[in-house]
This record gives structure tokens, sequence and C-alpha cells, in this order.
């Protein structure tokens, strides 16, 4: 083969969006508990008697909105801990099999018992033989990417008019190449490019975000505030430290580039007048490169 061509596997992570091929199981829990009834507990028992030939490919969890959001992640993977300990060894589980906790990020319902719950995505073995296919994993024959940032003309955010209170799920829907979307509350410790507890929500937004839409590919764009030169390309490392989080999380490395801009592209004007002008000027925003 070629070396200047190479195999690529594009795995799907499991998400709100699956193929229909593939099944799932809930068990729900009452409000703040991370041990499910005795009731749905025999449920979970006789599921997993009669499903022992099944493949397990993913386990999500989820909380309703009652507490916070620190509280409710915590408590939502406590759940998914409590139903993997019950699985585990007794049902097949794929090589890659992920759990992920929604917590309370998610839509709810109305009725807040369906909300508190854990659901099993599995598939049956009739559908093994299709499992990549189900999966959406597809071998693909790929050529080195070619830079196209630079061909590319910036839309800033403002100029979209995005409706109030838009996730960035929106955004991205409504956003075309180009356009450049500031990351809310994705915060770095001072002179640093630690990044900060409170950002956790922002960047798994942003990673359930490109999970959905595989052929979304971004630039981490970083800036920085109250100097004259960004002498040690904090910006650039910024940029890089909140990449690195998602290529951990199974992101893969080639949808995402990243660029530092220091103070070279301030929303005001440099030295600033108030923390709140610092924070505006001090930013991280993706551009859309291709969706």
């Amino acid at each position: 083969m070629d070396k200047n061509k190479f195999v690529l596997f594009a795995i799907l992570l499991i998400s709100f969006q699956f193929v229909k091929a593939q099944e799932q199981f809930s068990v729900f829990f009452e409000s703040n508990k991370s041990v499910c009834t005795k009731t749905e507990n025999l449920k979970l028992q006789n599921w997993i008697i009669a499903n022992k030939e099944v493949k397990i490919i993913a386990i999500h969890g989820f909380t309703d909105e009652d507490g916070s959001t620190g509280y409710n992640d915590t408590l939502a993977k406590k759940r998914v801990d409590f139903i993997n300990e019950r699985i585990n060894g007794k049902i097949k589980i794929r090589e890659d099999f992920k759990t992920i906790s929604f917590g309370e990020n998610f839509k709810q319902l109305n009725d807040k018992s369906k909300n508190r719950k854990v659901i099993i995505f599995y598939l049956l073995p009739k559908d093994f033989s299709r499992e990549n296919e189900i999966l959406g994993i597809t071998q693909i024959e790929t050529k080195p990417i070619v830079e196209v940032v630079t061909e590319l003309v910036p839309i800033e955010e403002e100029v979209m008019s995005f409706p109030e209170n838009a996730s960035l799920e929106d955004k991205i829907n409504l956003s075309q190449k180009g356009t450049i979307i500031r990351l809310e509350e994705v915060n770095f410790h001072v002179n640093t490019f630690a990044i900060m507890p409170t950002s956790k929500k922002a960047i798994e937004e942003l990673i359930n975000v490109l999970k959905i839409y595989p052929d979304l590919r971004i630039e981490i764009q970083g800036h920085i505030c109250c100097v004259d030169k960004d002498n040690r390309n904090l910006s650039g490392d910024r940029a890089k430290q909140v990449k690195r989080i998602l290529v951990s999380e199974g992101i893969a490395d080639d949808r995402i580039q990243t660029k530092g801009f220091g103070v070279s592209k301030p929303k005001f004007s440099i030295p600033e007048k108030s923390e709140f002008e610092a924070a505006r000027n001090r930013r991280v925003e993706i551009m859309i490169l291709d969706k």
C-alpha cells in the first residue's frame, strides 16, 4: 500500500442519535439515589438473565435538574457505575465501550421521574455481523488534510445574531464555515494554561457536539488580555490544552486545529477599563472549518 495512504477507523461514539438497529434498556432511580429500588433491581437482573447473548455498546447516566450541576454530574456517574458493576462479567461488552454521565445536561422531560435513569445500549446477536455499520464505523482511505483556515473569511459571532440563550449545538446548526463562536465559561488559572474546574460544563458541551456531528472540524482560538504582547504564547498553549482534553475523550486529532492570537484581536482596547472588558478579551473561541 502507498505509504501516503492509510486506513482510518472513524468511530462515532454513542450518542442520543443512534442508528435504529441498536436496542436499549432503561433503569430508573429515585431522587438523589445512586442505587435503584428493589423493583428496578429485579427488573435489571431479569433483563441480564434474558439477554446474556447480547453485546453492550454503551451505558449513559442521567439525573433530573434538582441540585447543582457538579452534584448531578457525580450522581449520574455513580448510577452508571452501579449498573456497570451488576453487568460486568455477565454480558459481552464492546472493546471500545464507554460510559457517559450526562447528569442534567440533556433535554429534560416534564416528568422528573423519567429523567433519573441509566440507559443500556446493546446489539442483538442477529445484528453482530452489521455491528460496524450500525455504529457508523467506516473504513476510509484518506489523504493528508489540506489547511483551509486561511481560505475562510472569519464571521464574528456578533454578526450571526444568534437567538438569546442559544446552546452551542444551536449555534453550530445556524453557522457556516468561518463562523467564530465564543466558548462561554472556559477559564484558566491566572498566567497558566491550567483549565479551571468551572469550565467542565462548557468543555463537555463541546465534546458532545463534536460526537453528535462527526463531520464537524474546528479551530480552537486562544486570546489573552491585560498585556501588550503574548511573549510566552499563552493563548496558543490554552487552545492546545482544550484540544488535549477533547482528544482524550475520543475526538479525532485531525478534526481540531489550534491557534493563539495573543492580544492581536481584542474586543476592547488595551489596557481594559474593567474586569468585564478584560474577560471579553481573555477568551477561547472556535472557528467552524467544516461541518
